[in-house]
Formats: C-alpha cells, sequence, structure tokens
C-alpha cells in the first residue's frame, strides 16, 4: 500500500509544500459577452424601454368640482348681463318701455320694441345726473321735452339719471 503524497495545509501561505491556489474570480460573476440573451447589448440603455404614456389625462373629482364652478358663476354672470339689459338704464331717447309692476316706488320699467304690444311709454329724453325731487325733475324735463307726461328718476347704483316719458300711442 502506498501513501498519499503529503499536501500540507492548504490554508499556510508561503509555506512550502503548499500548493498555489487560483485567484477567484472577481466580485458579480464573470465579464459580459455581448449579444448574450438576457443581457442589453453593448451601448444600449441598462433598462427596458418605458412604453409611451396615453395621451389622455384622467380628471380628479377635484378638476371636475372647479370646471363646473367656473361654468356656474359664468352663467349666473352671463344670466345677469342678459337680464339687465332691457332695464331702465338702457334706455335710449325714442326707446319704448314697459311698466313691469305697478308699484309707483318701484315700477319695473324695461325697454321693448315699439312694435310690441306691451309698449306702454316713449323715452323723449335721458339726462344724467341726479333729481331728489319730483320738482326738480319736472322742471328739467319741462326743458328738455315740452311734451312729457311722466318722470321716472333712477339714483344709487352708480348711474343717476332722468327719463321724460310721454304715453306711447300704437
Amino acid at each position: 500500500m502506498t501513501t498519499p503524497p503529503p499536501q500540507g495545509n492548504p490554508f499556510a501561505q508561503g509555506q512550502p509544500g503548499a500548493a498555489p491556489q487560483a485567484p477567484f474570480p472577481p466580485q458579480g460573476g464573470y465579464p459580459q459577452q455581448p449579444g448574450q440573451p438576457g443581457f442589453p447589448p453593448q451601448g444600449a440603455a441598462p433598462y427596458a424601454p418605458v412604453p409611451p404614456q396615453p395621451s389622455g389625462r384622467k380628471l380628479s373629482f377635484k378638476a371636475i368640482k372647479n370646471i363646473v364652478v367656473v361654468i356656474a358663476v359664468a352663467g349666473v354672470a352671463i344670466g345677469g348681463y342678459l337680464a339687465s339689459r332691457d332695464d331702465a338704464n338702457t334706455a335710449a331717447v325714442g326707446d319704448c318701455m314697459h311698466r313691469g309692476s305697478a308699484s309707483d316706488n318701484n315700477p319695473d320699467l324695461e325697454v321693448v320694441e315699439c312694435s310690441d304690444a306691451k309698449a306702454q311709454f316713449k323715452v323723449l329724453a335721458k339726462i344724467e345726473g341726479s333729481y331728489l325731487t319730483q320738482t326738480l325733475a319736472s322742471s328739467k324735463c319741462e326743458a328738455e321735452a315740452k311734451d312729457f307726461q311722466y318722470t321716472y328718476t333712477e339714483s344709487g347704483d352708480g348711474k343717476d339719471f332722468l327719463l321724460c316719458l310721454k304715453d306711447y300711442k300704437k
């Protein structure tokens, strides 16, 4: 029987009889070979391409609520403008008017077409300024339109004016 040759301590370095050891490969494995499956080719990005995002965005509840509020405010503003277009403050000389209320304190005069069956008065003069008494308003209308029958004054909303009116005969 033969005995195996002495090998020595494999952990002892630099001692006689120690076998040389092969160096370990670098951390991370072996170098990458281009074109191998599972790895990007050289020069390519080290990640997968991102698919394009869909062009449409989903609106959040908050964004939809804000849009609805803006539309509602715009609707109220436009409605107020359209409703005020026929108020007495838009009247001009030659326009016809309709009295919407029987109250003398607030007759609710509105501009109407002279061909309309509701036309009751015709504007003879429109005078800018504030006229606090009926006597002052009448004397001003007498100077501007001799055949007036009624006066209408409006003040307090930024534009004070006086309308000199007469009955409209169809």
